[in-house]
């Protein structure tokens, strides 16, 4: 686990970063268009979105939505320039479907994990392990949660751990590895993620598969040479490491 910066700290890091990427009337102006459009998801038509797949949290006694965030975790989400998305359940298992494997054999891990739901859906697959990796602290909290709560009479794999931290700094097992990432990174941290798993593939050879879902930075796996594609939709991809 590493240690996560206070909300302040974040904050001025998040606003440095800005400054010193766009200059003071760029950056000022891109911060002050977050704070705009933190205010705007306050708004009771954007609230009522959030709580579109209920039906999973209902079914399983759990609480995996983008519903009713805090403050604390909106500004996170802006200073780690990500957001939390539940994955959709019928779309999440027709992916690992698409992956033939002896899931017995590989740790399962979502880089970006947020309130956990894909580590539940992944405990229907007889995987190794689960792992969720969580930069911001009250979704890994709330993660925890779900995994204690969490039941089901399809449930395979029992052994569900979430981490808190960096997912640039995340001690990688040096089991086979499936890892899962719904578009959690900007595009530098992308680089910087992909770049630490082919280094751990270096330093431990093994079977590592990368599931890409939403294809916001697919130009960021094609500039890896390391990344062999075995299957491209239009919503996700899967990738091999070589």
């Amino acid at each position: 686990m590493t240690k996560t910066p206070s909300l302040g700290r974040a904050g001025l890091a998040w606003y440095r970063g800005l400054l010193q990427r766009d200059g003071v009337l760029r950056g000022t102006a891109h911060a002050l268009g977050s704070g705009w459009e933190l205010a705007l998801d306050y708004l009771p038509s954007r609230k009522r979105l959030r709580y579109g797949d209920i039906d999973y949290d209902f079914d399983h006694g759990v609480n995996t939505t983008w519903a009713a965030p805090t403050l604390s975790v909106r500004l996170r989400e802006i200073f780690t320039r990500g957001q939390y998305q539940p994955s959709e359940p019928e779309l999440f298992r027709r992916i690992l479907d698409e992956l033939k494997v002896n899931h017995s054999e590989f740790v399962f891990i979502d880089l970006g994990s947020g309130k956990g739901r894909t580590l539940l859906m992944a405990a229907d697959y007889p995987f190794r392990k689960i792992i969720g990796a969580e930069i911001i602290p009250e979704l890994h909290a709330t993660a925890e949660q779900n995994i204690t709560r969490y039941h089901s009479d399809s449930q395979k794999c029992f052994e569900l751990e979430a981490w808190l931290g960096d997912a640039r700094e995340f001690p990688y097992p040096p089991a086979p590895l499936v890892l899962y990432l719904f578009n959690p990174f900007p595009a530098d941290i992308l680089r910087d993620v992909l770049q630490q798993i082919h280094a751990t593939f270096t330093q431990s050879p093994r079977e590592i598969f990368v599931i890409y879902h939403n294809l916001v930075h697919e130009d960021v796996f094609r500039s890896m040479e390391f990344m062999r594609t075995i299957l491209h939709t239009p919503q996700y991809a899967i990738y091999r490491l070589s």
